[in-house]
């Protein structure tokens, strides 16, 4: 049982940050690329999605504090990234820190968690980029049918007509899939632009917007403790403390993605300095602009609007609803919705690729996903897979089955990171750090329980969901990964084109 918990050596991670050559990852990323990568990644479904899931079943507009709840515990996980990336720029975020502190065991949970975090919110934000460009379609006559734009899981409650497969969600994984095989400097530079055109759409809805705020929708501010049921006859807690915590789980899915920036660590040009300014950057920016929109959105239209016509592209639908003259803006924000929507993809294809890169590295899954493309210098064959994964799950899972999973995965992964620097900081003082987080134990902690907190408020059917999957990841563990690890057992005979550091 010893072995299920050994820890793979630092120096050995160091070696492999210093690694170059035709199969190393090329370092071409600085602060700003990091910075734009974790905007792009921020900002997208949860903010224009989750929002309006949150306001309707949770909190009402005491969403706002949910978004603060979130924020903070990104902050205090923020800060254990920040310190990890800064010390081990080495791809594979999470999954490559707990291998460091915690033992393969551990690494390989996390690294399956990761899967939650990176490949099933791909997909998830692939089917509200769906429901986006089919709103787009429809200004100019050519909507496509229900059915090919839903899960077989899923039926138009006006026509009564079931889905079947979501066609326009696995075009646009397919697409930036090949984006990132091309390059990740390039996939940086589209991402970049994407990020300068939703933030100014955010912007413009916050300054436009808080004219139009009605205070009447702000009262009372935190709803009194009660329940309430969806039409899908799923009971949450609403208002009160618990309204606020569950809320806050829900809109954590709209920071997911800071973390992603950690996953690009062996691909930035000076890791010590830039990572911390990119994860930290990026999570302040957007906690701010989180806070002022939530206020705006839930003062403009009524809880009674999100949970029925408004539920669905609810910013377009408050715009149109109560902003007379600003149709426009309505048009605006869908469109850079979908742009944002894109660039959330992209960084969650990256992050995904980037951990199954490590992974494999270290004998965990199958060495195709270590194979470097002898040009474009890119984990090609893994992101084609990954691909194939991602797109079955958005061609035929609900959004709202994903989008909690999600977030469940990424709050599990949270935990373990903070915990990991505690750690790190006992057994191994010695080790020079880029960034140190200040009051570290006091940190680690306080992110530990915000967290778990925000677990705790998503409830026990998501609590089974995470069991579940682990279960099965435990179980792939012990089938291939634990016969496999290069770090209990002597390395196979790997592919001629990949190279294994020593």
């Amino acid at each position: 049982m010893a072995n299920l918990f050994a820890t793979k050596p630092l120096d050995k991670l160091l070696e492999e940050s210093k690694e170059v050559g035709e199969h190393s990852l090329k370092r071409s990323l600085g602060p700003l690329n990091l910075i734009a990568l974790g905007i792009g990644a921020i900002i997208g479904a949860g903010l224009f999605v989750r929002t309006a899931a949150a306001i309707a079943d949770r909190a009402g507009p005491s969403v706002v504090l949910a978004f603060l709840v979130a924020g903070i515990g990104c902050a205090f996980a923020g800060l254990c990234y920040a310190e990890f990336a800064s010390m081990i720029p080495v791809a594979g975020s999470a999954y490559t820190y707990s291998y460091a502190t915690m033992g393969e065991l551990v690494a390989w949970i996390i690294g399956w968690d990761l899967i939650l975090e990176y490949a099933v919110a791909a997909a998830t934000v692939a089917i509200a980029w769906s429901e986006y460009a089919n709103r787009v379609l429809d200004w100019f006559g050519m909507k496509i049918p229900y059915q090919w734009t839903h899960s077989p899981f899923e039926a138009d409650p006006v026509s009564g007509v079931s889905g079947m497969m979501n066609i326009p969600a696995v075009i646009i994984l397919l697409l930036l899939s090949l984006l990132l095989i091309r390059g990740t400097k390039e996939s940086a530079f589209v991402n970049g632009i994407i990020v300068v055109v939703k933030t100014a759409i955010v912007l413009l809805f916050i300054g436009i917007g808080w004219s139009f705020i009605n205070p009447a929708n702000h009262t009372p501010f935190i709803p009194d403790a009660a329940t309430y049921t969806t039409p899908q006859g799923i009971t949450h807690a609403y208002g009160g403390i618990m309204g606020i915590l569950g809320a806050a789980g829900v809109v954590f899915f709209a920071f997911i993605g800071f973390d992603a920036v950690s996953t690009a660590a062996q691909e930035a040009r000076n890791p010590k300095r830039d990572m911390p300014i990119g994860i930290l950057g990026s999570l302040g920016l957007c906690t701010v602009l989180y806070v002022l929109f939530a206020y705006v959105l839930s003062g403009v239209a009524t809880v009674e609007d999100f949970r029925s016509t408004g539920r669905e592209a609810s910013v377009a639908f408050a715009i149109t609803k109560y902003m007379e003259g600003y149709e426009w803006l309505s048009r605006a924000v869908t469109v850079a919705i979908l742009a944002g929507f894109s660039s959330v993809i992209l960084v969650m294809l990256l992050g995904q690729s980037r951990v199954f890169f490590s992974m494999s590295r270290d004998g965990l899954v199958p060495p195709v996903f270590a194979q470097v493309h002898p040009k474009f210098r890119t984990p090609h064959k893994s992101s084609m897979i990954i691909f194939l994964f991602t797109g079955t799950f958005a061609a035929f899972v609900p959004a709202d089955v994903s989008g909690e999973m999600t977030s469940i995965g990424t709050l599990f992964a949270f935990i373990l990171v903070c915990a990991g620097v505690w750690i790190l900081r006992v057994r191994r003082p010695d080790v020079e750090r880029g960034f140190r987080v200040p009051a570290a134990p006091l940190v680690a902690t306080l992110g530990i329980i915000t967290c778990g907190a925000m677990i705790y408020g998503l409830g026990w059917t998501n609590w089974m969901r995470l069991i579940v999957w682990l279960a099965i990841g435990i179980a792939v563990y012990f089938a291939y990964g634990k016969k496999h690890s290069r770090l209990n057992a002597p390395p196979p005979e790997m592919p001629e084109g990949i190279k294994l550091s020593n």
